[in-house]
């Protein structure tokens, strides 16, 4: 018989919430503020604040993993079927109490850390409902719309702190662009699925061949972006830094160029996720 989807499934919850995606996010705001922001871990342990602001970052992303899978369910039967849950493991209507419930706790989080920071919050959870139910089946502004949210998860801890630099700004950069990569890759590891739902992304609308070519492209400006910047971050850490991210994309690109498979294409989206895992963990010796 078919799995009865049920009120209440903790493995059902874990898997539609990306946990081990919530960690990261933690793991990056903790690192920008430790190590790009230079504050003292004494400090930040005793700041509840901190701790309140990455829990709203953490419980508004789960809730947009939640409503993009009830909006995806149709397709996720096939372009990743052993991944379903809405409708499989957890009833349909419980997972839009859970986003609902999980929104209202990260508006009022923000709310009471800061407007600056409530503004931000809500401007996430307006973004990532509008990505699910419309912005995800259009060419690029889907992907430019989760890439920002990214970039959003560093910046936030900014405007926290109010306090700015150009190593936090370019580690934005940084996540901002290969969630851009990875995101057009995804794109088009799932065309069959999207395709037959309606769907307009880039490989849809341009084809696997051009859509690899605006890759290549996007690849060939932040090569460019980095050789221009690398005179403002002297020192043997960021040529380091810099000559990882070159070497990184060159490999990225090659692989692309050779990627003909589903497959293929999903073995590249997690090699873009490791590259922004990677570039998480450099923030400890920068």
């Amino acid at each position: 018989m078919p799995e009865q989807p049920a009120l209440f499934s903790l493995s059902g919850l874990f898997k539609i919430t990306r946990v081990w995606n919530l960690v990261i996010i933690v793991l990056t705001q903790m690192f920008t503020a430790v190590f790009l922001l230079d504050k003292e871990w004494e400090n930040i342990r005793g700041d509840y604040y901190f701790f309140l602001l990455m829990a709203s970052t953490v419980i508004i992303a789960a809730a947009g993993y939640i409503i993009n899978d009830y909006y995806d369910v149709k397709i996720d039967y096939i372009n990743r079927p052993d991944r379903v849950v809405v409708g499989r493991k957890l009833k349909r209507r419980v997972v839009m109490v859970v986003h609902l419930v999980l929104n209202f706790l990260g508006t009022v989080a923000g709310l009471l850390i800061s407007w600056p920071v409530l503004i931000i919050n809500m401007f996430s959870i307006g973004l990532l409902w509008l990505y699910s139910n419309q912005l995800k089946r259009m060419p690029f502004i889907g992907n430019f719309s989760i890439s920002l949210l990214t970039a959003l998860a560093v910046i936030v801890v900014a405007v926290f702190y109010w306090e700015f630099n150009s190593a936090l700004w370019l580690y934005a950069g940084f996540a901002f662009f290969f969630t851009l990569l990875r995101e057009i890759i995804k794109d088009i590891q799932d065309l069959k699925g999207d395709a037959a739902f309606g769907c307009r992304t880039l490989p849809i609308v341009w084809g696997i061949r051009k859509t690899k070519r605006f890759i290549y492209l996007l690849i060939l400006i932040f090569s460019t972006v980095l050789l221009i910047i690398l005179d403002f971050f002297p020192g043997p850490f960021w040529n380091f830094f810099f000559i990882g991210l070159v070497f990184a994309q060159i490999l990225l690109g090659l692989l692309l160029y050779r990627a003909d498979t589903v497959r293929h294409f999903g073995m590249l989206s997690q090699l873009c996720k490791l590259i922004m895992i990677g570039g998480v963990v450099t923030m400890i010796i920068g």
